[in-house]
C-alpha cells in the first residue's frame, strides 16, 4: 500500500509541474532529474488530462467528463 501512496505524490508532483509550466507559458517541464519539451500548449493540456487520469485510477475514482453543448439561433 505504501507504494501505491508513493505513487500518487509522484503523479500529483508531475501534475503540478505541468499546470505550473503551462501557467508560465514555458512548454519546458523538469521533474525527478528528469525534462521533457513539449511541442504545444496542447499537448501539455493531454499530458495533464492523462495524469488526472492516472491519478484518479491510482485514487479508486472514475473520471467524469462534462460536455455542454450550446447552440444560437439567427447569427
Amino acid at each position: 500500500m505504501r507504494e501505491d501512496m508513493a505513487d500518487l505524490a509522484t503523479l500529483k508532483l508531475r501534475r503540478e509541474a505541468l499546470t505550473s509550466q503551462r501557467a508560465s507559458g514555458v512548454a519546458r517541464v523538469s521533474y525527478d532529474g528528469k525534462t521533457v519539451d513539449y511541442r504545444s500548449v496542447a499537448e501539455i493540456d493531454r499530458a495533464i488530462e492523462a495524469l488526472d487520469r492516472e491519478i484518479a485510477s491510482t485514487e479508486g475514482r472514475r473520471m467524469v467528463r462534462h460536455v455542454r453543448v450550446t447552440t444560437a439561433k439567427g447569427l
